[in-house]
């Protein structure tokens, strides 16, 4: 039964894309298909095997020592800070771990290790699907890179992009996360779940925003330039700007969630007084438990998990994933794994003026053109984190 309504919503959040689509007769269903499967196998091959379970493991520990690298950095710089006894302080515990994983970013990027990565899969993306090589290459590009840091790796092909083309380009950077701060998700939800959210959301953001903004490219149009990926111009200067740009990530976080968190209060308190007892998480929840139950959370847990997810729509995924951690407990298995992926991305409203602004600074036309667009790119980001959590609760 399970498996039935898990299909259901994935035709649903397909269906949605198809009547949002903008050129319905070109949909590349060829692509949207070999994407779906790809989805599958992945999860399959990952929640269900001997070798994907020690992968995800894997992975796991040496995030987990990384972590552990971080850690000690942080506790040199604040290390004559003393906090209560078992006490966890968000700013120090995981923020600023991101700083560490920036830097490692920005050496491998240097080093032209990613990049070569970036560029062959997204090359065999493009030959298995049929789509083109700057979308694929940038689906690819936003697992590894945050939304700004991955739109403008591609800038110097801006001026082949339509709107169509922009769509799919904005879609894969709002559906994905930043790898720099995949170790900060680590320390908040289960490891396993958001490590098999970052392909699937790739795959999730190429089959949603393909089947809303068709597109057709001829050759010529279509190369990926790579060469000058970093600006750094020894290995330690990309350590050095690697740190500095991590550093103004975990700021940025901190502010937004002190921001976000307070609204939150705030909208509460004025709902809880007109309708004694009510808080915007609990609308949310109500809003979102059809699909969440399609999507396979036990239905005693719809309307808190419908909550979380839909703070993670109207703030960001920090605030959502806080709250997460602070029930984990309390849900079944199942929904931990189904709302964990829907959490693992950028697809959330301040998004759209982070990707608008990205956009703006390379080409006023085309920043535009994406604000024009900007609800239209979230709910695609939304049915890709609906498609990439249901596709998990098939496996759980």
């Amino acid at each position: 039964m399970g498996i039935l309504l898990g299909l259901l919503a994935i035709i649903i959040a397909l269906a949605i894309a198809y009547a949002m689509s903008n050129d319905r007769k070109n949909v590349n269903f060829t692509g949207v298909g070999i994407m779906l499967l790809a989805q599958v196998l992945t999860t399959w091959f990952m929640f269900m095997t001997p070798i994907g379970e020690a992968i995800i493991n894997f992975i796991s520990d040496v995030f987990n020592k990384l972590i552990e690298f971080g850690s000690e950095g942080v506790a040199f710089v604040l290390g004559g800070l003393t906090v209560e006894e078992n006490a966890s302080v968000f700013f120090f515990n995981v923020l600023l771990i991101i700083i560490f994983f920036s830097t490692i970013l920005s050496v491998l990027t240097y080093l032209k290790v990613l990049p070569f990565i970036i560029k062959y899969i997204g090359w065999g993306i493009s030959k298995i699907t049929g789509l083109p090589k700057v979308e694929s290459f940038n689906a690819v590009n936003s697992m590894f890179f945050g939304q700004s840091e991955a739109i403008i790796a591609i800038k110097s092909q801006f001026r082949h992009l339509n709107n169509n083309r922009l769509y799919i380009v904005s879609a894969s950077a709002m559906g994905s996360v930043s790898a720099s701060i995949i170790g900060a998700y680590i320390q908040m939800l289960p490891a396993q779940y958001v490590l098999v959210a970052i392909p699937l959301n790739m795959f999730s953001s190429l089959i949603i925003a393909s089947i809303i903004a068709p597109v057709n490219v001829p050759k010529e149009d279509d190369e990926v330039d790579v060469k000058n990926v970093s600006d750094a111009n020894s290995f330690f200067e990309a350590m050095g700007n690697g740190a500095l740009d991590g550093g103004k990530i975990a700021l940025i976080v901190a502010s937004m969630l002190i921001a976000f968190i307070a609204s939150l209060e705030l909208v509460n308190w004025v709902i809880s007084s007109i309708f004694a007892g009510t808080t915007l998480q609990e609308i949310l929840g109500y809003v979102l438990a059809p699909i969440g139950f399609l999507m396979g959370i036990a239905p005693g847990e719809l309307i808190q998990a419908g909550g979380i997810m839909g703070t993670k729509i109207i703030t960001n995924e920090f605030v959502a994933m806080i709250e997460l951690e602070s029930v984990m407990g309390e849900f079944s298995d199942k929904t931990v794994g189904v709302v964990s992926v829907f959490l693992t991305s950028f697809a959330n409203f301040s998004s759209i003026g982070i990707i608008a602004g990205t956009v703006q600074g390379i080409d006023s036309e085309k920043g535009a053109s994406v604000s024009k667009f900007g609800m239209k790119l979230l709910i695609g980001a939304t049915l890709g984190s609906i498609l990439s959590a249901t596709m998990a609760g098939l496996f759980l």
